[in-house]
């Protein structure tokens, strides 16, 4: 029986409930008074729940789709506005014990170049990032309980942290290493991280133990109930994803729904952010020996139905897709994406080889965040180096009020313009600076709120002077 509120992974992430909503989807694919209820419900803002989004994911009717990316389009629009969150992934150590079959850090692969950053090693990142003009990274590291133990992982979040270069600060370091005790992540919470991030690789169980043949990450449960000792340790963002491509990605969608479904219920609290990456190229992997590939139009679907299904949670797209495929799906409902990306352990402070083989996966958008940031620009989006929400308390429940309620947008609108000025005035070439001094004039003017409209202002003509100290 489908129980989402059980705390067993069985239970909230049940197979049977899956197959049957698969099997429900294919019997009304083509039932349009269902459809037409279904997407009349979405238009309300509310989601919908995994039965609903499946039948939505298996309708081929053109006009249908069609009508489904223009309504993912407007509810990002009513969540989250025209802001595209940028950030950047850290590789601390890429010493892996597991043995996945779709990741070149498994054990066995002896031909990666096994890396581990010292603390001067990662000031040495950390002062690259911030002078790209980065203020929010996404640490990464292997699971080894000798090589990367919690208290390294700690002892670099306090590094990164503490390190102010120039006009430059990490301002929120959310973490994705493999799931843990309770104590470790009261230990994260204590080490001020922003989100705790754990990708589920896939939802299929008998898949998943064929996938992760030895290594802790063999336990199936232990890794899917991860977000519920996250939030028992008092962690309040979390962030699902799967690695589609190693499932039917059908499959994959109603799982990583159902996820989110329990978290609200237990916890009362959705996933933070739901990321869609894909499998690529790599080291000792190719992702054509999987079977579950999806074309970019599939894709793109999935990314419009995530939107529309769970319409508050954060949607991260990162440099594993191609310029083309990240605009073809920034209008269905994205709100993060990394930009000047490296996937190699100390990629930023040396210049990559093209021997190096520490890489996780090959980066398809290898521009620099200078010209992400232009190009987001030129495309209607202010690009957004905001952290203003964790470093002021607005997390788990208290974000979540906020922006179910689509308030969210009174602080992150200005925030975001805030920060974009920030990054021009330390950071920008004179072309991409120039650009965005004139967005900046035009957002200001059509912030409603007249307060706020003139608090944003002041702080903008501060930034000019050297101020840093604002939030809203």
């Amino acid at each position: 029986m489908y129980d989402k509120k059980s705390l067993n992974a069985d239970d909230f992430i049940n197979h049977e409930e899956i197959l049957a909503t698969l099997k429900y989807a294919d019997e009304h694919k083509d039932d349009m008074p269902l459809i037409r209820e279904i997407i009349e419900k979405a238009k309300k803002r509310k989601g919908l729940d995994h039965r609903e989004a499946s039948v939505l994911l298996a309708c081929e009717d053109e006009e249908i789709i069609a009508e489904i990316y223009k309504l993912a389009e407007a509810i990002k629009q009513d969540y989250y506005g025209n802001r595209i969150v940028l950030f950047a992934p850290l590789y601390l150590s890429n010493y892996c014990i597991n043995g996945c079959l779709y990741c070149p850090y498994h054990g066995k692969n002896k031909n990666i170049r096994r890396v581990k950053l010292t603390q001067e090693q990662i000031r040495d990142e950390v002062i690259a990032l911030q002078d790209m003009g980065h203020k929010r990274l996404a640490i990464e590291a292997g699971e080894h309980p000798e090589m990367n133990p919690i208290e390294y992982i700690l002892e670099s979040i306090d590094t990164i942290y503490g390190i102010h270069h120039k006009n430059g600060a990490i301002r929120r370091i959310n973490v994705n290493i493999a799931a843990t005790t309770v104590e470790n992540y009261k230990k994260l919470k204590d080490a001020e991280i922003g989100t705790y991030i754990l990708f589920q690789e896939t939802y299929n169980k008998e898949s998943y133990l064929k996938l992760h043949p030895t290594g802790p990450k063999h336990d199936y449960d232990y890794h899917t109930e991860a977000m519920d000792r996250a939030m028992a340790g008092g962690i309040d963002d979390v962030g699902l994803g799967v690695l589609f491509g190693l499932e039917l990605y059908r499959y994959e969608f109603a799982g990583v729904l159902m996820h989110a479904e329990h978290l609200e219920a237990v916890h009362g609290v959705g996933p933070h952010t739901i990321s869609m990456p894909r499998v690529k190229p790599a080291d000792d992997i190719d992702p054509d020996e999987f079977d579950g590939g999806i074309s970019d139009e599939i894709f793109a679907k999935l990314c419009a139905l995530i939107r529309i299904a769970v319409p508050y949670t954060g949607m991260i797209i990162s440099t594993r897709e191609s310029q083309k495929v990240r605009e073809m799906v920034l209008p269905l409902g994205v709100s993060q994406i990394s930009g000047g990306s490296k996937t190699s352990v100390g990629g930023y402070a040396e210049e990559e080889l093209p021997e190096d083989n520490s890489s996780q996966f090959d980066v398809s958008d290898r521009r620099t965040l200078d010209e992400v940031v232009n190009w987001l620009m030129r495309l209607g989006y202010i690009p957004s180096f905001c952290t203003a929400c964790y470093r002021a308390g607005r997390t788990g429940d208290r974000f979540m009020e906020l922006c179910k309620n689509m308030q969210i947008l009174n602080c992150c609108h200005p925030n975001a313009l805030l920060t974009l000025k920030e990054y021009l005035e330390d950071y920008a070439s004179p072309d991409t600076k120039k650009l965005g001094l004139e967005m900046i004039q035009k957002e200001i003017s059509v912030i409603p709120n007249e307060k706020i409209r003139k608090k944003t202002a002041d702080y903008l003509n501060g930034i000019a002077d050297g101020s840093r100290d604002f939030r809203f």
